[in-house]
């Protein structure tokens, strides 16, 4: 997987790109926006650690630019603010995850190793289809027999999991580390909420199958 790191505090950037080349990835560092644009341009990025707050051109403006521009990569906001309002803001500019400073190393490597697996081995899917389910990973977007869906940033990652993949069961646990990414026991009752107005909002019949002790899926007669 290759990642571009934009982070202008140079010594983090530096040090958290060693840390992951040792881990085995791929990485290239950017200490500005506009740089990371032009890195972006010049490699096919699977994963962008975005900070928010970037000289040039903000983190924010290169969040928006990317997905205007239908630019499929996974992007992990990170940002010094951690209120909720910051975070639904991040998201709603386009990203797909969101880590708030100062963070432990070892959860950046579990939010990198979820946004891993939603990735093709040509990289990022972009959209999903499955039983007239149609879900646009770079618009974040979904819809149901051309029907919009407005689903919460965590029922839109649920059915993104679901979905990627293609009628194999997910348990709740993967769900968990890929969704909520930190694993915790009162999430397993927030991921069976989620399901629950996730299956409300995709309406009749039910695509999401269930099993004690396989987790969820949406199978082939979705």
């Amino acid at each position: 997987m290759r990642i571009l790191l934009a982070e202008d505090e140079r010594a983090l950037a530096d040090g958290l790109a060693d840390g992951l080349r040792r881990e085995g990835y791929l990485v290239d560092v950017a200490y500005d926006g506009a740089a990371a644009l032009v890195a972006l341009g010049a490699a096919d990025t699977d994963v962008l650690v975005l900070d928010r707050d970037l000289p040039v051109l903000s983190g924010d403006a290169v969040c928006r630019t990317l997905r205007a521009q239908g630019h499929p990569v996974r992007i992990l906001m990170l940002t010094a603010a951690g209120a909720l309002d910051d975070r639904v803001a991040g998201l709603d500019l386009g990203a797909d995850d969101y880590l708030t400073k100062p963070f432990a190393y070892v959860e950046l490597l579990a939010r990198l190793r979820a946004l891993g697996r939603r990735l093709t081995p040509s990289g990022p899917m972009a959209v999903f289809e499955a039983g007239g389910i149609r879900l646009d990973t770079v618009r974040r977007t979904a819809e149901r027999d051309g029907t919009p869906l407005a689903l919460t940033p965590k029922e839109h990652g649920v059915l993104e999991v679901l979905l990627a993949a293609d009628g194999a069961w997910v348990s709740v646990d993967e769900i968990v580390e890929d969704v909520w990414e930190q694993p915790d026991e009162r999430r397993r009752t927030v991921v069976k909420a989620t399901v629950h107005t996730l299956r409300r909002k995709l309406g009749v019949p039910d695509p999401i199958e269930s099993a004690p002790g396989f987790g969820y899926r949406i199978g082939p007669r979705a």
